[in-house]
């Protein structure tokens, strides 16, 4: 049936696209994917083959930013781990120097200040942090007045600063260990690093290393690389670190408003007409 398929909707990166499917599919006119993410795509391949693509940021966004905030708060006052204190058979009573940190009035750095970033942003602004942001180009001004950020064109200065880092970047080659050992060493010893972007961004031996050793307070990860770690990675067996399996767009309203936007870039690409979210090889 290879003739007759002219669009595929990529649920959760299936099917794999390589040249072999796509030539085998000489009619195929898009591919949508189911989320915002590209980097499963060689995106300069597809093109190749005339074969537009399109995501779905419009979906995801605020889902994706409503879990970076869950985890950033879930990590400032340690819920997972006095949840497993609570449970516990031989529990009598909480300790007393289990403190977690104050969020209102803390530093929030945001580096990659997209839709997610600056939803993000929004979210942070209503819990009185104090935002930081890094990004490839400086939002507009009236953009960061209303969320009352800084623009910190190094991403070291806002390192140094903030008391939680998020990373809402997409994985390129330029984003690949982008948090590395010299990075966390610039961070603040009472710093959490929270990662909702793709576990690639960070290098997770040195990541490990730094929580281990006390040079960063803590993290929270939505994302690894892979997903799942090995049972034996060192990083499951850390307090002081959540991992969740990358549930950023895992809410049933964005689920269906993901399927709806692909298929609204499906009909327009069959149409012969512009896609609203049409991604360009770069």
């Amino acid at each position: 049936i290879g003739k007759k398929v002219q669009a595929i909707y990529l649920w959760w990166h299936k099917p794999v696209i390589n040249k072999e499917l796509l030539q085998s599919l000489p009619n195929l006119k898009v591919i949508a994917n189911s989320g915002v993410g590209m980097d499963h795509l060689d995106l300069k391949l597809v093109a190749s083959f005339g074969v537009k693509m399109a995501n779905a940021p419009r979906a995801v966004s605020s889902t994706t930013a409503d879990t970076g905030m869950a985890l950033l708060l879930a990590s400032a006052r340690r819920l997972v781990e006095v949840h497993n204190i609570s449970i516990s058979p031989s529990m009598e009573y909480c300790e007393a120097d289990i403190l977690g940190v104050k969020v209102a009035g803390a530093t929030l750095g945001i580096i990659g200040m997209g839709s997610i970033g600056y939803k993000i942003a929004l979210r942070a602004k209503a819990f009185e942090m104090n935002i930081l942001y890094h990004n490839r180009t400086r939002r507009e001004v009236q953009e960061e007045q209303a969320v009352g950020a800084t623009y910190c064109k190094k991403i070291d200065n806002l390192l140094q600063q903030a008391d939680f880092v998020m990373l809402t970047v997409n994985l390129t080659p330029q984003t690949h260990k982008l948090i590395g050992k010299r990075e966390l060493e610039l961070m603040k010893p009472t710093a959490t690093l929270i990662n909702i972007s793709r576990g690639a961004v960070v290098d997770q031996e040195a990541l490990a290393a730094a929580l281990q050793a006390g040079v960063i307070r803590a993290a929270a990860l939505d994302v690894t690389s892979p997903e799942p770690l090995p049972r034996d990675h060192p990083l499951l067996k850390l307090k002081n670190v959540i991992i969740t399996p990358h549930l950023g767009i895992k809410t049933d309203k964005a689920t269906y408003m993901i399927t709806e936007e692909a298929v609204e870039n499906i009909l327009a690409a069959l149409s012969g007409l512009p896609l609203p979210s049409e991604v360009l090889p770069s």
